[in-house]
C-alpha cells in the first residue's frame, strides 16, 4: 500500500497518534522528498514489532547508535510501500527468513526525534523520523544473525521482560503502546 494512503487511513489510538498523524500528513503533503533521508528536517521510516507465533516473545536488536535493545526498522529510501520496508529491514537486521505481516495496516504511528550522531563516519544532524510500525510474525526457530553495520546483538525476549533490556527511556512509551496492542490481540 502507498505510504500516503497508509498514513491517511490509519486510525489513531490516542492523542499522541492524532497529533503525530496530522504532522506526518501535513509534512508529506508539503514535501515531495519525504521518503528520502536527504531531507534533513524529517523523513519517513518504517519499523517492525516482530513477535513469535503465539505472541509471547518479541525480537529486538541491540542498536549501536542508541546503545539499547530496540525494535528493527529503517529508512524508506524512496520506497512507497512501508510494509515491504519493514519486512526487508527485519530480515536484514536479524537474519530471520520466515517472517510475514500480521496484517497490511500500520500497527502504531510515531514521530520520533533523532538526535545528532555519527554514522559511517559522517555527521547526521537532529531530525525527525515520521514512523509507521508494523506487526510482523516470525518463526523463533530461525537462525538469528547480527548485522554488524547496525547492531551488536539480536535476541527474543518475553513480552513482559522487554523493559528490563531497553535503556533508551524515550522509547518506553512507544514500545508500551505497541505491547498493549499485542496483549489485546492475544486476549481475543
Amino acid at each position: 500500500m502507498n505510504y500516503k494512503k497508509a498514513f491517511g487511513i490509519y486510525q489513531p489510538i490516542n492523542e499522541q497518534e492524532v497529533m503525530d498523524q496530522k504532522l506526518i500528513l501535513d509534512f508529506i503533503k508539503r514535501n515531495e522528498d519525504a521518503l528520502d533521508r536527504n531531507n534533513l528536517v524529517a523523513h519517513v521510516t518504517s519499523s517492525a514489532f516482530v513477535v513469535n507465533y503465539d505472541m509471547s516473545k518479541i525480537l529486538f536488536a541491540y542498536h549501536k547508535i542508541y546503545d539499547s535493545w530496540a525494535w528493527v526498522g529503517g529508512h524508506a529510501d524512496n520506497h512507497p510501500d512501508l510494509l515491504e520496508v519493514a519486512i526487508k529491514e527485519a530480515k536484514e537486521e536479524t537474519g530471520i527468513v520466515n517472517v510475514k505481516a500480521f496484517d497490511q495496516e500500520i500497527f502504531t504511528l510515531d514521530v520520533i526525534q533523532v538526535t545528532n550522531h555519527i554514522k559511517h563516519g559522517k555527521y547526521v544532524p537532529d531530525h525527525l523520523h515520521l514512523n509507521a510500525s508494523f506487526l510482523l510474525v516470525a518463526d523463533e526457530k530461525d537462525e538469528l544473525k547480527i548485522n554488524h553495520d547496525e547492531n551488536s546483538g539480536v535476541s527474543w525476549f518475553m513480552l513482559e521482560d522487554i523493559f528490563n533490556h531497553v535503556s533508551e527511556k524515550r522509547m518506553v512509551p512507544v514500545y508500551q503502546k505497541a505491547l498493549n496492542k499485542i496483549k489485546a490481540l492475544k486476549a481475543h
